[in-house]
């Protein structure tokens, strides 16, 4: 089922941004992205590409109808997409001008390692560093949150911070997800919730 729903690597990516709003509000959502990162680290490397913008508008334009057919599976999530769900899936990504489903799935994940490494308050691209430091920074400040709490979630963003997610390849990706950073945003934090 992982080669029809994004794959882990690319939502933590983006969760890195749902985290570091998170994390200011509450512990519980950094216990839920805490859960998944083992996950991540049994990934096997993504492929780098070098994006175009009419990937960009693609997977803007795609992203609802994607989410719409991929949705009947988030209750599931061991279970396989069959056939006719495979090829409705295919049927979007063409209309929007992608070979298939894994070719969407492909941008979508490039897009997200660029994304994620974006400080949401300012919108720049500071790499996966900055963002962890800048995680870090939120946690500390965090008032709300109990000694505890904020000991186990420092512990894994110091932890992070020893491995973070792989380096851009293509630079030129950085430029375009900055001109579509809102949108993209918007579409890929949806998708992720």
């Amino acid at each position: 089922m992982r080669q029809f729903i994004r794959p882990v690597a690319a939502l933590l990516s983006v969760g890195c941004l749902a985290v570091s709003v998170a994390l200011m509000s509450s512990s519980g959502a950094f216990a839920q992205a805490k859960q998944t990162a083992p996950a991540a680290a049994a990934e096997p490397a993504m492929k780098q590409i070098a994006l175009t913008e009419s990937q960009i508008q693609g997977v803007l334009a795609a992203h609802t109808e994607i989410d719409a057919v991929t949705a009947k599976l988030a209750d599931k999530p061991d279970a396989e997409p069959d056939a006719k769900m495979t090829a409705q899936l295919d049927g979007i990504a063409k209309k929007h001008g992608f070979a298939n489903y894994d070719d969407y799935n492909l941008v979508i994940e490039n897009i997200s390692l660029v994304l994620g490494e974006f400080d949401p308050s300012t919108k720049k691209y500071v790499g996966a560093e900055g963002v962890i430091k800048a995680q870090i920074a939120a946690v500390q400040a965090d008032k709300k949150m109990s000694a505890e709490d904020k000991k186990a979630t420092l512990d894994d963003l110091n932890e992070a911070l020893k491995s973070p997610a792989p380096a851009v390849q293509n630079k030129g990706n950085i430029d375009l997800v900055a001109k579509y950073y809102d949108k993209l945003n918007d579409a890929l934090t949806e998708e992720g919730e």
